[in-house]
C-alpha cells in the first residue's frame, strides 16, 4: 500500500490517482521483466551495437500501455518502443494526461543479468507539468515513486520510507551515463575531470532512472548525464525533485511536436543534486527552493 503522510495527503485527489495508476501501470511492466528468461530474450540492435531492445521491453511497454488504456483510454501515451498513441474522441484536451513511459531503462543490464533496471512510468498535464512518476526495479525488490507535492517515496523489500535526499558528511558520490554515440561518448569522458570536482568516486550503473532515484534515495549525491531522452528521466526527476533535490531538465522539443532531433538531445543536459552543482554544471543560478516543471 502506499505510505501516507500530511504531505501525500495535501496532493490533489486527482494527483494521487494518477500516481496510484502508475503504481499499476509500472507493476505491471516490471510483472513482465520479473519473468526475465535469458533464452526467451530476443535481443537485437538499435542505434548502436550497444543499444539493444528485447522481447521483454516491448511486452513490458504494451503491459504498462493497456493498465493506462483500461483507466484512461483518451490520454495520450509516448513509449520508448511503441513511439506516441493520441486517441481520438478526447472530451476536452486541457483534461488529457500524457504518459510517458520506458518499459525497461537499463536494457543492457537486463541481458546480463546485472541488477538495476525497471520500469519507468511518468504523467504529466496538458501543460507539461509532471504530476506523478513511479520507477519499478523488480530485481532490486524497490519501488520509487512521487506525485507533485505529495513527497517522494521508497518501499524497498515492502518497507517504505520518505526520500529527503542526499546526507552530507560521508564522502561525495557522482552517477553518470555515457552516450552510445562515439562522438558524444568521447566528449563525455572528457567532461568527467571537471565534473569530479568535489566527489570522491564517480558511479555508472546503467539506469538514468535508478540514477535520479537513488540521488532521491541519500545513495548518490549528484546525477549528471548528456544526450537523455525524456522517458529516461521523466518519473525519475521528479522524484528526486520531490526529495528536495534541484533538478535541471534540458529544454527539449515536446514529444507531440515530434521531439527533439538527435543533435538536440545530443546537446542536451540532465543534472540533479545540490543548487551549487546544478548552477556549476548549467552556468544557470539555481534557486533553492526552485523545482523544475
Amino acid at each position: 500500500m502506499m505510505a501516507r503522510s500530511g504531505a501525500a495527503d495535501a496532493a490533489p485527489a486527482s494527483t494521487q490517482a494518477l500516481l496510484h495508476l502508475a503504481r499499476q501501470a509500472a507493476a505491471a511492466g516490471a510483472g513482465v521483466l520479473a519473468r526475465r528468461d535469458p533464452a526467451a530474450l530476443a535481443a537485437t540492435t538499435k542505434s548502436s551495437d550497444s543499444d539493444w531492445v528485447t522481447a521483454f521491453d516491448v511486452a513490458a511497454e504494451q503491459a504498462v500501455r493497456g493498465v493506462i488504456a483500461d483507466s484512461r483510454p483518451h490520454d495520450i501515451i509516448t513509449g520508448e518502443e511503441l513511439g506516441t498513441t493520441v486517441p481520438a474522441g478526447t472530451p476536452d484536451d486541457a483534461d488529457r494526461i500524457r504518459w510517458s513511459i520506458d518499459p525497461l531503462d537499463g536494457t543492457t543490464n537486463f541481458i546480463r543479468g546485472i541488477v538495476y533496471y525497471g520500469t519507468s512510468v511518468a504523467a504529466a498535464a496538458a501543460d507539461g507539468t509532471w504530476l506523478a512518476g513511479v520507477v519499478h526495479a523488480p530485481a532490486l525488490g524497490r519501488v520509487y515513486w512521487a506525485c507533485r507535492g505529495g513527497g517522494a517515496w521508497l518501499s524497498d523489500h515492502g518497507t517504505v520510507r520518505r526520500l529527503t535526499g542526499p546526507t552530507a558528511g560521508r564522502g561525495r558520490l557522482l552517477a553518470t551515463g555515457f552516450s552510445y554515440e562515439p562522438a558524444t561518448r568521447a566528449d563525455q569522458v572528457g567532461e568527467l575531470r571537471g565534473l569530479l570536482d568535489g566527489f570522491g568516486d564517480l558511479r555508472r550503473l546503467g539506469s538514468a532512472a535508478l540514477d535520479l532515484c537513488m540521488v532521491a534515495d541519500g545513495s548518490l549525491d549528484a546525477f549528471v548525464e548528456r544526450g537523455l531522452n525524456e522517458h529516461d528521466l521523466a518519473a525519475g526527476a521528479l522524484i528526486a525533485e520531490e526529495a528536495g533535490v534541484t533538478v535541471h531538465r534540458p529544454p527539449l522539443r515536446p514529444m507531440l511536436d515530434g521531439g527533439p532531433s538527435e543533435a538536440e538531445r545530443l546537446a542536451a543536459v540532465t543534472v540533479a543534486g545540490s543548487a551549487d552543482f546544478v548552477a556549476a554544471v548549467t552556468g544557470v543560478p539555481v534557486r533553492t527552493d526552485e523545482r523544475a516543471s
